[in-house]
């Protein structure tokens, strides 16, 4: 179980030191309509087409836990690459 507390010193490129950043957990949102991948694959299975891609196999062993840092001095937010992790929780420190 990873627990991680909801403030951090953090670099922030904003402000360009080391400040304390609110440690938020984000969900992923709704993938735009518009993008070109998406229009891509529309084309793709337009018609009497099949799916242009295998389906995926498998079962991931873990979630991807998506971290929303913001800066406390600039009210920048910064989101790194999700890290894979069973159980998260955010605590008071």
């Amino acid at each position: 179980m990873v627990k991680m507390p909801r403030k951090v010193m953090r670099y922030s490129p904003s402000a360009g030191k080391h400040t304390v950043h609110a440690v938020e957990r984000v969900k992923k949102r709704r993938a735009s309509e518009l993008k070109w991948g998406q229009r891509r694959f529309r084309k793709a299975t337009a018609g009497y087409r099949g799916f242009p891609r295998p389906k995926p196999s498998g079962e991931k062993p873990t979630k991807r836990v998506n971290l929303l840092y913001r800066c406390t001095e600039t009210g920048k937010a910064h989101q790194p690459a999700a890290q894979r992790a069973k159980k998260f929780e955010l605590i008071e420190k």
